[in-house]
């Protein structure tokens, strides 16, 4: 019998029940109605203003120089980062090194690429082949084993790539740091009981402990250095995105279309970038009272609770029903 017909019949096996209803929140309401009607008024000002020039927008928003501006930018944001994320572990394992020297190069290199702008360091990025224009492999004060000139090897492309690299690896080394930080030294110190090696150690013990808290700022690095490829024209590279929309545009005469036509690029890769990242975490923070996923598990403390019930592999608790 169901619990509405036990309640009408009177019958209650649960002495003095508590029939709770929730507290009325008019609050909330009001508050979902301004916001709505916020939006709404945002919406209304984008879409019936014509100096958007929209039929422009959805004319060249796959236009062939626009998408192929929108590939050099995901190549210097993906490139930049893999630089980036390599360079920073090693920062942070130097950091945390007993090697004195080793600490103070990383902090250093942290402490210059932090304190200065990232347009700052592309300006002199671009001026490379000015203030060296050969470069050469040899002893110090001694020998050269081999020289070049540097405009021949490092094209414009790649001081804009390493000009990101490079700074982005100074945020993303404290990153690392706080993440192999957040491990407890006794998982270390358990492995080498066991006889693992430190390598195997960081691989195997230490980093996937501490990507739970690596994973979400630097996927917000990411999102970051998508953005920030637009300042590459200062050394200059004129193939991404806004500067592509914005040269489009100053020909035309239509500067606010194409710097739309920008932006909703820009929105649609972060909004990708996002969803993976989501995921991302959801994979690293498992077993750590994060959400389970899907299937019917649900999220927060109760759903583990009922996956496990679900399972079938504990009894159910027959005084689940009339516990208070």
């Amino acid at each position: 019998m169901s619990s509405s017909k036990i309640l009408a019949s009177g019958n209650d096996p649960v002495p003095n029940r508590i029939r709770a209803r929730p507290v009325p929140r008019p609050g909330r309401f009001v508050a979902a109605a301004v916001v709505l009607v916020l939006a709404a008024m945002a919406a209304n000002a984008l879409i019936t203003n014509d100096n958007f020039r929209w039929d422009v927008v959805w004319l060249y928003l796959r236009d062939t120089l626009v998408v192929r501006s929108v590939m050099w930018t995901l190549i210097l944001t993906f490139g930049s980062m893999a630089i980036a994320v390599v360079l920073a572990v090693t920062l942070a394992m130097m950091r945390r090194s007993d090697n004195p020297v080793m600490r103070w190069v990383s902090w250093l290199w942290i402490w210059f690429f932090r304190g200065t702008p990232i347009y700052t360091q592309l300006i002199f990025w671009g001026l490379l082949a000015v203030l060296y224009p050969r470069l050469s492999l040899g002893i110090p004060f001694g020998p050269e084993f081999f020289s070049f000139r540097t405009e021949d090897v490092l094209t414009v492309f790649w001081l804009a790539l390493f000009g990101l690299a490079f700074n982005e690896s100074a945020y993303l080394a404290e990153i690392m740091r706080a993440g192999l930080t957040s491990v407890d030294p006794g998982q270390a110190e358990a492995a080498k009981a066991l006889g693992m090696k430190d390598g195997k150690i960081m691989r195997r013990v230490i980093l996937p402990q501490a990507m739970r808290v690596i994973v979400p700022p630097t996927g917000n690095e990411t999102i970051s250095m998508l953005k920030t490829t637009s300042l590459v024209v200062a050394v200059p590279l004129t193939l991404e995105l806004t500067y592509a929309t914005s040269a489009m545009g100053n020909r035309q005469f239509l500067t606010i279309p194409f710097l739309v036509i920008a932006a909703i690029w820009y929105l649609l890769i972060t909004s990708i970038l996002m969803v993976g990242q989501h995921y991302l975490e959801q994979y690293y923070g498992r077993g750590f009272g994060t959400a389970t996923g899907r299937r019917g598990r649900g999220k927060g403390p109760g759903g583990r609770q009922a996956a496990i019930a679900a399972a079938g592999t504990v009894k159910e608790d027959v005084n689940r029903e009339v516990t208070p």
